[in-house]
Parts: structure tokens; sequence; C-alpha cells
């Protein structure tokens, strides 16, 4: 059986992603449904290729009861054939998606992590990168909703359960 692929996308695949793909991971996992589900994270940017995730995010995800497990990456065509889902963090990283070379064709891949909050004020996942402890929570708790709705949306649409 194939499992449908998720990937989130950032910046830097420091802060934002890497949290949207651990809080995926964990309620994929307490579902039942890592057999039918993976994920992965990625920037659209090389600076951080190799690093951990911010320290800042590993804190407030612990804080959480979430694990980080990730290294960064940096998104290639590859990401962009390969995987089912493409959710970014932001309209501008939606757009460096779509501005990747080979890219045409995928387009319904891709989509707003925040296209899936119930609270939504706004597109984007706000980058909690040169803020305060509250930024990155604030962070953690969009995520925590959008990936609830994610997740109901693949149950009922894609998933076979």
């Amino acid at each position: 059986m194939t499992k449908t692929k998720v990937l989130f996308v950032c910046l830097g695949n420091i802060c934002r992603s890497p949290l949207a793909e651990a809080i995926f991971k964990a309620k994929i996992s307490k579902r039942g449904l890592s057999h039918l589900v993976a994920a992965d994270s990625c920037g659209t940017a090389n600076y951080h290729v190799g690093d951990n995730p911010d320290h800042r995010t590993i804190a407030n995800a612990r804080k959480n009861g979430i694990e980080i497990d990730h290294v960064g990456q940096q998104l290639s065509l590859r990401h962009v054939v390969d995987y089912d889902f493409i959710l970014a963090m932001d309209k501008s990283n939606f757009q460096n998606i779509l501005r990747l070379n080979g890219t045409v064709g995928y387009a319904n891949k891709i989509s707003l992590m925040r296209s899936f909050d119930p609270d939504r004020d706004d597109d984007s996942v706000p980058d909690p990168y040169y803020g305060t402890e509250r930024d990155f929570q604030n962070v953690f708790e969009i995520l925590d909703r959008s990936v609830d709705l994610f997740i109901r949306h693949l149950e009922k649409e894609h998933l076979k359960v």
C-alpha cells in the first residue's frame, strides 16, 4: 500500500515547518494512521540545510508535548513530484514553490497551511524567528488547529480508514 505523503514548507526549515511536521506525525500516530501517511518538511532557502530545528522551536514543542526529530533540508523538484500534499507556511513560500523549475502541472498539490485553520485571520503562519516565546506559542497554536483540520480533510477525502 502506498502511503499518502505530506510535506510542510517554510523558508529555512528550522521553525514553522519542522514544528508542523512533528505535530502532524504525533496526531497521525495517536489516530493510528501512521501506516497510511508519511510526512516531512523542508525550506525553500538553503540557509539551514543539515541543521537541527531552532532551539526555541524544540523547547516550545516539548512544552506542548511534541518531540521534533528533523534535520533541515531544502525543497527540490523531487519533493514536489513525490509528495501528494505540499503545505506552505506563507504566501512567499507558496510562490517560491511554484517558481521552482519543473513545477508546472503540480500546483494542485500546493496549499497554504492556514487554509485549514478555522480561526484564520490571515493566510500566513507568522515566522517566529525574530520573535518572543509568545510568538513561538502562537505559531504552535495555529499549527495545532490547522493540522487537526487538515487531518480531518485527509480522513474524509483521501484515506481509506
